[in-house]
């Protein structure tokens, strides 16, 4: 990649799908938003007091040695990528939770040596605080979606964008460009989250479905101060004190 594609000298970046990791390249934080539905699934499962174990949706020995380490797939059970059938969730589970967009940036963002934190609406300030805690520069990278199919070409998705935006807002370090777009689109639209989130393609797709209630648990904003921080391959819950 040119060094001009790399959005350098910020403490504070953004940008887009696997591509855009490239630009990232080195941040020593890098924050995976996935609002619909990896993220915000990822968040409430660490609410609950339990871990993921990202998958990518493309290897069934991927699978097997999910098992092999005690997990317990998304879908072996009634718990799946939707993230109301995860809020009854006890504690202490391994989650394997398969999903084309966030868990394959976190296996990719692990091969960094960056920290990678999971960031949604839920919990944007209190993943701003963990990342600013590990220092810089920091990374948030929003997950997007596909065109046509898992090898299409990247979609910008909404709920991405407003999510990266709200963990942006809360950091205080100088940003990039890209980073203080994400900045000035959750601001505009943090006043109705919900609605937007319910209008825009992924979430009008998920109530389509039948799933409203997946968007609004996704709509929530700073309701939780646990962060989910990958280690040793599985998403562990940390919680940031003082906030919610």
């Amino acid at each position: 990649m040119e060094d001009y594609h790399r959005q350098l000298d910020h403490p504070v970046r953004c940008d887009w799908g696997p591509e855009g990791l490239d630009a990232l390249a080195d941040c020593a934080v890098l924050i995976i938003v996935d609002v619909l539905s990896f993220s915000t699934s990822t968040t409430i499962v660490t609410e609950r007091g339990s871990s993921v174990l990202p998958l990518r949706m493309t290897d069934e020995g991927e699978f097997d040695a999910a098992r092999a380490r005690g997990a317990v797939l998304a879908g072996d059970r009634s718990w799946t990528l939707r993230p109301s059938s995860l809020t009854g969730m006890e504690q202490g589970v391994l989650l394997g939770l398969p999903s084309p967009n966030g868990a394959t940036l976190c296996t990719l963002a692990a091969g960094t040596g960056a920290t990678v934190l999971i960031g949604s609406l839920r919990n944007a300030s209190a993943v701003a605080a963990a990342a600013a805690r590990h220092g810089g520069p920091i990374g948030v990278l929003a997950a997007g979606e596909r065109w046509g199919s898992r090898s299409g070409p990247l979609r910008v998705a909404v709920e991405d964008q407003l999510g990266a935006g709200a963990i942006v807002s809360a950091l205080e370090s100088a940003r990039s460009p890209e980073a203080e777009l994400a900045a000035a689109g959750f601001a505009a639209s943090r006043p109705r989250l919900a609605p937007v989130l319910r209008d825009c393609v992924s979430g009008r797709e998920l109530i389509t479905k039948g799933h409203p209630g997946d968007v609004e648990l996704a709509a929530e904003h700073d309701v939780t101060g646990v962060v989910p921080e990958l280690r040793d391959g599985i998403l562990a819950p940390q919680r940031v004190p003082g906030l919610a």
